[in-house]
């Protein structure tokens, strides 16, 4: 079994859509935690509404790249829109953080929401 947090982003309609995932992954994989919602403004392109981050735990018998993959069509389903830039306006938007233990995107380090998250579901 693979222990793994999952971060989340969204700055479109994230009151729905954030709930909305959650109910979507969990009918996937086992959820151990979810961390605290916080509102944070955007990096790179400024022009846009906040975003709405967080993280889950999860625990589940897929291998990282399997993972991705769902998480990817999760995306996909829900309607984000890959012609956007990277760090443009999204729906959702799911990255694997940490991987039974090890921390495997490198946004956490320069990311304090990330940081904080991952944090709360590490305690």
């Amino acid at each position: 079994m693979n222990i793994c947090i999952i971060g989340i982003g969204s700055n479109i309609d994230a009151e729905t859509n954030i709930p909305k995932m959650l109910k979507i992954l969990e009918t996937k994989m086992t959820i151990l935690k979810i961390s605290t919602f916080h509102k944070t403004k955007p990096i790179g392109i400024i022009n846009q509404p906040d975003f709405t981050n967080g993280a889950v735990k999860i625990e589940t018998n897929l291998n990282r790249q399997d993972l991705n993959n769902i998480l990817k069509t999760i995306e996909d389903k829900m309607g984000r829109n890959r012609t956007l830039p990277k760090s443009g306006p999204r729906c959702i938007d799911l990255d694997i953080v940490v991987w039974n233990g090890e921390i495997v995107d490198k946004d956490y380090y320069s990311r304090d929401f990330l940081q904080k998250s991952v944090g709360e579901l590490t305690e």
